[in-house]
């Protein structure tokens, strides 16, 4: 009886965690705006960060995503937030960073990868 007791108390922590972390992970983030894309193009979202990846949404110049902080060569766009606007981007520009969108307006929000040339600090 003891043992199925722990595991069952074990199981409801476990879940109660893993459902503070997905709803955390939403709540924080970085506000950047995509910048610099071509006139009459848009920044393409990809589900993974490599430019041969799957397009997730894309969104013109002006659009404010909700960055996870998260991106490729360790970079931690919080960690670099009290640094200059200026110095921020030239951090990212060469890295892929990952946001937190929702591709079809539906309410279901996933994490993408946007290439870190087209956005900026809010």
């Amino acid at each position: 009886m003891k043992f199925r007791f722990h595991a069952a108390a074990a199981f409801a922590v476990a879940s109660t965690v893993l459902a503070f972390t997905g709803q955390s992970h939403a709540t924080v983030f970085a506000a950047w705006q995509v910048t610099n894309v071509p006139f009459g193009d848009t920044l393409n979202v990809r589900k993974y960060p490599a430019g041969s990846s799957q397009k997730q949404a894309a969104y013109p110049n002006g659009a404010v995503l909700q960055m996870t902080g998260k991106c490729t060569g360790g970079i931690n766009l919080l960690d670099i937030a009290n640094q200059p606007a200026s110095q921020q981007v030239e951090k990212v520009r060469y890295r892929w960073c990952e946001v937190w969108h929702d591709p079809a307006q539906s309410g279901n929000f996933v994490t993408g990868w946007v290439y870190g040339k087209y956005i900026t600090p809010q």
